[in-house]
């Protein structure tokens, strides 16, 4: 089977189309995006505007935009033309028609309510088959391997980002969730607190999975106090979340802007994670390499240099980190000698 087949030139560019108004609806989005209504209340002689509008949990939100003046009337002006989101409906709906992939809708729905609840904007990011899937899009590829999973998984830089936040910084993931009326409950750990997995106990395989850079060995689950979610600690996660990406994901009905990790470093992360589970769950082991070959066929024809940087990167990290990506290269020569990765890789 081969790894990939290139999209025709239509449908690179009416998903680049759909990126670029995505970030710009992301950049310019403004209170009177936001579904609600303007107040105008008079206090001391003074007239002033409000704006109410209800959060993604339901809550009621009232937010001073200022005095009866020009410059709030503009914006009372703006707010009766269509928001941001919908103005992305038929552009996400020609990438569709023009051959580029969506995503399930009951999936993009997840990711779509943690980017309303500003995860993504608070250092949020989506890894995992979701990301791969979103990277034939962004590098204008359809996958020869189709396979779909039900699971969502997202990560964070943890700790060592909440440094940068400020206190009053507040992203209520788990509200998110419960928002969602999916069924979704937090799965406890063996210590009886809530673990960083959410599922539905009806569809066990459907389920959410919130991942973090460990920063010491052993480390369980912890709450975050500003994602307001529980965090794993995975080995190795650090590699994935430098120098994150920017795409759009999308189905007939809504387009969502979310973060992922370097399409090479993602490559070369699974390489890794084959390193260190080698020789147990085959199954998922089987489709880490898969994709892992598929992303390094097209960088290997394509943009070379990004996987040498990546490659440079890893090997600077120390011996652990060597031995286990030359497993998973040794690995990939197994299964996929056409890539000819070990020659490439290490020469």
């Amino acid at each position: 089977m081969p790894y990939f087949e290139t999209l025709p030139l239509s449908s690179q560019t009416a998903y680049a189309q759909l990126l670029d108004a995505a970030l710009s609806a992301d950049h310019l989005r403004s209170i009177a995006d936001l579904p609600g209504s303007f107040a105008q209340k008079t206090v001391k002689g003074t007239s002033y505007w409000y704006y109410q509008y209800y959060e993604p949990s339901g809550k009621r939100t009232q937010v001073f935009i200022g005095p009866d003046n020009d410059a709030v009337r503009r914006l009372m002006a703006r707010r009766a033309q269509p928001a941001a989101g919908e103005s992305l409906m038929p552009l996400a709906r020609s990438a569709l028609a023009l051959g580029c992939a969506p995503v399930i809708s009951r999936q993009l729905k997840v990711i779509g309510r943690l980017a309303d609840y500003g995860f993504f904007r608070a250092g949020g990011v989506l890894i995992g088959t979701h990301a791969f899937l979103a990277y034939g899009n962004m590098l204008g590829l359809r996958w020869g391997d189709s396979s779909r999973t039900q699971d969502i998984d997202f990560a964070h830089s943890g700790k060592s980002v909440s440094l940068a936040l400020p206190a009053t910084v507040k992203v209520e993931t788990h509200s998110a969730i419960e928002s969602l009326e999916m069924g979704f409950l937090p799965v406890s750990a063996l210590s009886g607190k809530s673990g960083a997995t959410y599922l539905n106990p009806k569809e066990p395989e459907f389920r959410l999975d919130f991942l973090t850079v460990p920063h010491r060995r052993g480390e369980e689950a912890y709450l975050h106090p500003q994602l307001n979610v529980p965090l794993q600690p995975l080995k190795f996660m650090e590699f994935s979340l430098e120098n994150i990406q920017q795409t759009v994901m999308f189905d007939p009905g809504n387009a969502v802007l979310v973060s992922v990790p370097h399409p090479a470093r993602y490559a070369l992360h699974k390489l890794i994670v084959y390193g260190e589970r080698e020789g147990t769950f085959a199954a998922k082991s089987a489709k880490d390499l898969q994709q892992a070959a598929s992303l390094l066929a097209y960088y290997r024809e394509h943009r070379p240099w990004e996987v040498d940087e990546a490659w440079t990167d890893l090997l600077s990290r120390g011996k652990g980190w060597q031995r286990r990506a030359e497993r998973g290269v040794a690995a990939l020569d197994r299964f996929h000698p056409d890539l000819d990765a070990g020659n490439w890789l290490t020469s």
